[in-house]
């Protein structure tokens, strides 16, 4: 009983946590800004629209929504493209090192972006891909690779040798045993770090603030600080932006909330 009383406690103080201030942002957004200085833990009453029609109504959301999107999705795709070959090196192949490869990358899950800033931005100006979509979405994929070989090798090391010996003697090479049997096999896994890599991406501010100037590239984080210091007296206005810039990245992670378990689970028991 008294276990079960701690992770209720646990728990509750979880939701207070993350839960609350997402309300708190949500709901503020339907109301107005006296409203929130007269009362700012209330409830809307009545409800206002105008802010998010507002938001919804302005090109400068839907272009930060774009830049965003599509950064996150280039991001991802490298991420879980170049991570899934890699853990399927480490994986399945028997190689002089093999171990240390791996180990190099999980102590990448200890590297502080802060740290490479300067020289990250050096190598940007010196490849020409700064104001560039790429010069953000190639180091986001670079950081997310650490956490998506770690979750993805032990994963494919769990599917049985019978299967790829099977598939080689069915005439299979190796790289077709990788694309027809062993990426379908670890389609929870690979759910699971595609979420981990787009929620990253789209939630990074460093990097987009040190490698865009131009506000017209600017992602959604970023948008909202710029949103922010442009309507300081309208701080409803303000929780509706942010409000609406959460949702996208909130709606894919409780969307694929069930994979990701199962992705989690089968890199645990590999």
């Amino acid at each position: 009983m008294r276990r079960n009383a701690v992770g209720y406690l646990a728990a509750f103080a979880v939701i207070g946590v993350t839960v609350v201030p997402l309300l708190f942002v949500l709901l503020g957004g339907f109301r107005t800004t006296a409203q929130i200085n007269t009362s700012p833990a209330g409830l809307p009453g009545p409800w206002v629209w105008d802010n998010y029609a507002a938001v919804l109504g302005s090109p400068q959301f839907w272009r930060l929504l774009g830049n965003s999107t599509l950064i996150a999705v280039i991001a991802t795709v490298l991420a879980v493209g170049l991570g899934a070959m890699a853990a399927f090196a480490l994986s399945r192949y028997v190689f002089k090192g093999r171990e240390a490869f791996y180990t190099l990358f999980t102590l990448g899950l200890l590297f502080p972006i802060g740290v490479a800033t300067l020289p990250l931005y050096l190598w940007l100006r010196q490849l020409g891909l700064l104001e560039n979509p790429l010069g953000v979405a190639i180091p986001e994929a670079a950081f997310s690779l650490p956490v998506t070989i770690v979750i993805l090798r032990p994963f494919m090391r769990a599917i049985p040798r019978e299967l790829e010996d099977a598939a080689l003697l069915d005439g299979a090479a190796k790289l077709g045993f990788f694309w027809r049997i062993l990426l379908p096999l670890s389609r929870p896994a690979l759910i699971t770090v595609s979420v981990l890599a787009f929620v990253t991406s789209w939630n990074f501010y460093l990097l987009p603030l040190l490698v865009f100037n131009d506000s017209a590239h600017f992602t959604l984080p970023l948008g909202v600080a710029m949103f922010q210091s442009e309507h300081t007296q309208d701080t409803a206005r303000v929780l509706a932006f942010t409000a609406l810039s959460m949702l996208p990245a909130l709606a894919f992670f409780v969307l694929a909330e069930r994979r990701m378990v199962g992705g989690l689970t089968g890199s645990v028991k590999g």
